[in-house]
């Protein structure tokens, strides 16, 4: 993982800029609070999600994140804008007449509030991942006290996600080398019994792993080469972001009153 002076490799992006420079742990508790502030933030007050997107705009001009690349993987929230589209069609109660189409008032609102909402959570997130390499991520939620059992599952799960996927590649490989073409739901039978071979590769293989690192010493937890506690003033910085958002909220209720 070296190279050039920046380049993508998954959700992290490798720079020097400043939110690169600090304590996961930090920049993770940071991220959980603004999301916080942007859920409790009233819906009807567009002004502050116009200022949380300015503030992400800022962390990501700090951070050396193209917003582009910000953009690119907003992708993941998909599902959720799908979700959001049938809000104002199945909704109830008043009806509003949109291009030809009668909209439910609530569906709409509510429609809102999810395609919002879950933009700005999923954009701070890809800041956060993208100033922030996975094994620091891990080792920050284990200074936030997350029980090291599920930090394991997880650096594991993400380690050898790789390493499933270029098994999935050889065996695709390997069908095609076969004249293995699939366009007809009658031939999903390969493909059935490819995913059943990959879960017992990928099971043997997580248990020779395992009984490697156990030959090795392993007692439940990774080493730490360099213990990474934040200072105060770290601490301060990066809280400051959260706590504007959380002082915008906390005004958007005030003068919704």
């Amino acid at each position: 993982m070296g190279g050039s002076h920046r380049h993508g490799h998954g959700l992290f992006l490798h720079g020097h800029g400043r939110l690169h420079r600090l304590h996961p742990q930090c920049k993770l508790a940071a991220t959980f609070v603004f999301i916080l502030a942007v859920v409790a933030t009233p819906r009807e007050a567009f002004w502050a999600y116009g200022c949380y997107a300015l503030l992400l705009a800022g962390l990501a001009r700090l951070g050396q994140v193209p917003l582009r690349f910000v953009a690119r993987r907003l992708v993941i929230e998909a599902p959720f804008v799908a979700f959001a589209l049938f809000l104002p069609i199945i909704g109830q109660g008043e009806r509003v007449e949109v291009l030809g189409l009668s909209l439910s008032v609530a569906g709409l609102w509510g429609a809102w509030n999810i395609l919002v909402k879950g933009t700005l959570g999923v954009a701070a997130t890809v800041i956060m991942a993208a100033t922030t390499p996975v094994p620091e991520i891990l080792h920050g939620l284990e200074r936030l006290r997350m029980p090291q059992v599920f930090t394991a599952i997880a650096g594991f799960m993400v380690r050898y996600a790789d390493v499933v996927t270029a098994e999935m590649r050889r065996m695709s490989v390997a069908r095609a080398s076969r004249g293995y073409d699939p366009r007809w739901i009658w031939q999903a039978k390969a493909l059935a019994s490819s995913a059943g071979a990959l879960f017992i590769r990928s099971y043997e293989r997580g248990e020779r792993v395992y009984l490697a690192m156990l030959s090795r010493g392993f007692d439940g937890s990774l080493p730490v080469l360099e213990e990474q506690a934040a200072s105060r003033r770290e601490w301060a910085a990066c809280m400051a972001v959260p706590a504007l958002g959380a002082a915008i909220a906390a005004f958007a209720w005030v003068i919704q009153r």
